[in-house]
């Protein structure tokens, strides 16, 4: 059974096989991490076309006569001001990935961590008031490289305050850690209760907070 130090003292602390101890399956990994990075994306940029362009409505001039080429709007594409052809349009980029394969690529991202002992669990109690020095020192301390990824619980968000500021520190809801941030980030540091509910949601013994709807 691998394990994880608890920063701060010697002991160590278990991880779970189920989800610590699975194969890297990479194409999993990849359709979740692209689902996860397609659902972050607004979709709101917009383009009008020329009939969404304000004026035009006036033939600029007659059709023949003027030496000029033919020209119906001014607000055709190919004048300054006019629409634009086949420009974006507002849409969601969202796609579907069901639950098994994303539990599967959420163990494949725990184990890659697991594997390279990138992960660590700390005690949140020290940090009951907010101190960025001595959160700075734990992670000093425990040599693992950055970037790092902090995870902590919905009644922990007080502690988050002592590690938001540190370069190349991202601090997450464990309910929002999706394979995207584990991926990215070269070193993975939770709580115990995280740890906890980060297991379970690999595990699959209770549905999960973050989807991604089609």
């Amino acid at each position: 059974m691998a394990d994880a130090p608890i920063l701060g003292g010697s002991k160590r602390a278990k991880l779970d096989d189920a989800a610590f101890g699975a194969p890297f399956v990479q194409p999993l990994v990849h359709e979740s991490v692209r689902a996860e990075l397609a659902a972050r994306r607004s979709g709101t940029h917009a383009t009008k076309t020329r009939g969404a362009v304000r004026g035009g409505g006036a033939k600029p001039w007659r059709q023949k006569g003027t030496g000029r080429a033919r020209a119906g709007s001014s607000r055709s594409p190919i004048w300054t001001g006019g629409g634009t052809i086949f420009g974006p349009s507002p849409r969601h980029y969202t796609f579907k990935v069901n639950r098994k394969e994303r539990r599967a690529a959420l163990r494949s991202a725990l184990s890659v961590h697991a594997g390279r002992g990138s992960i660590a669990v700390f005690d949140p109690k020290p940090f009951d008031e907010p101190s960025t020095k001595k959160a700075a020192q734990l992670l000093a301390a425990s040599e693992l490289a950055p970037p790092t990824l902090v995870a902590l619980t919905g009644d922990q968000q007080r502690v988050s305050l002592s590690f938001r500021n540190l370069e190349r520190v991202s601090v997450l809801p464990v309910s929002e850690v999706g394979v995207a941030d584990l991926i990215g980030a070269a070193s993975f540091v939770c709580s115990r209760e995280a740890l906890d509910e980060l297991t379970a949601r690999a595990k699959g013994e209770r549905s999960e907070s973050r989807e991604v709807q089609a």
